[in-house]
């Protein structure tokens, strides 16, 4: 007996594909990975980081707080200091990120390769 998958519903894909966007983002999966061994603040991210702009920081660190996926925390101390850490649902998201990260690096010979021989018949 064959089965065949549940019909797609658009707003489903659409959501889904929303979220696909958010966590594949290079910046996210950056700041996932850096956050990974705990908490940080700013400037150490953004060197661990490397080549983000301060202000894509900041938008990557807003958007990942309003996900639920890090959580800002204001340390009272003069001047304030902010750490930034995964919540839960960051650390979950950590695992799939990794998978994709180990992925990328078993295939870029094979995908850069790839690149190459396409050009050359282009």
């Amino acid at each position: 007996m064959k089965m065949t998958p549940p019909p797609r519903d658009r707003a489903d894909c659409r959501a889904v594909s929303e979220v696909l966007s958010r966590v594949g983002d290079k910046w996210t999966m950056q700041v996932v990975v850096a956050l990974l061994d705990g908490p940080q603040r700013f400037n150490a991210l953004k060197r661990q980081i490397g080549d983000i702009s301060q202000q894509m920081l900041t938008r990557t660190l807003k958007t990942l707080e309003r996900d639920g996926m890090v959580e800002r925390t204001v340390c009272a101390t003069t001047p304030p200091q902010v750490e930034y850490a995964l919540s839960a649902l960051g650390r979950s998201l950590s695992e799939p990120v990794r998978q994709m990260a180990q992925w990328a690096r078993a295939h870029l010979p094979i995908i850069h390769d790839n690149r190459r021989r396409y050009d050359e018949r282009h």
